[in-house]
């Protein structure tokens, strides 16, 4: 009976060897790249948590010299954030933070500069959608209107039609195009939540070009 059980198990053992020289190969290889996928997942993950800590980190001493109104300070901690972390939200919400105290401080060109950054780079699309509007909004200023409009042509970012529409607006108004800019507004005034106050504001630019939405018949 012993016997017997022993060469059963020496014939489990002889299959067992043989399946192994036909597949051991494979199924080491597929365990290796298994492993090595969870262990790159997981490491992964690790990096991008450090890389947000730290990248958290500098956007907060960004808005430190901010708030102190340093821009000189906030635009090289601007430069290094994009630098080291560009993928990251922070730095695209830092760039709008740096944009504006460079704006705040005189500094257009700096701004354009920074903003367009944020365009182009930010990880988020309403980020670049922010971007282009500040963008435009400097242009008119500098009576770059051609440039502002191909700012808002690119501004895509859904939920901002209407932002876009009353920017565009201000810039066909600033051109002379008194009745396209009117149109615009009329598609912001339609596209804008009305329990939003910002509505108000474009009511009064189309009552300035007398085109009231109550007396123009204006479809809410």
């Amino acid at each position: 009976m012993a016997t017997q059980l022993d060469l059963q198990e020496q014939e489990q053992l002889d299959d067992i060897k043989a399946f192994w020289r036909q597949y051991g190969n494979l199924i080491t290889w597929v365990l290796v790249l298994a492993l090595g996928g969870f262990a790159a997942w997981t490491g992964w993950n690790t990096w991008q948590r450090n890389q947000g800590v730290k990248a958290a980190a500098m956007y907060d001493a960004l808005e430190v010299a901010a708030n102190a109104g340093d821009s000189a300070r906030a635009t090289q901690v601007f430069g290094d954030l994009k630098g080291t972390y560009p993928r990251t939200a922070y730095a695209g919400q830092g760039g709008l933070v740096a944009a504006k105290l460079q704006f705040d401080k005189g500094q257009p060109d700096e701004a354009l500069a920074t903003l367009a950054w944020v365009a182009d780079n930010a990880s988020e699309d309403e980020y670049r959608t922010v971007a282009r509007l500040r963008a435009a909004g400097i242009l008119i200023d500098k009576k770059q209107y051609d440039d502002a409009l191909r700012q808002l042509e690119a501004a895509k970012s859904t939920g901002f039609e209407a932002l876009v529409a009353d920017r565009r607006g201000d810039v066909l108004l600033a051109q002379g195009k008194q009745d396209e800019a009117k149109a615009a507004y009329q598609a912001a005034w339609k596209a804008m939540d009305a329990k939003l106050e910002y509505r108000q504001l474009i009511d009064a630019k189309l009552t300035a070009l007398g085109a009231a939405p109550a007396a123009s018949g204006v479809a809410p």
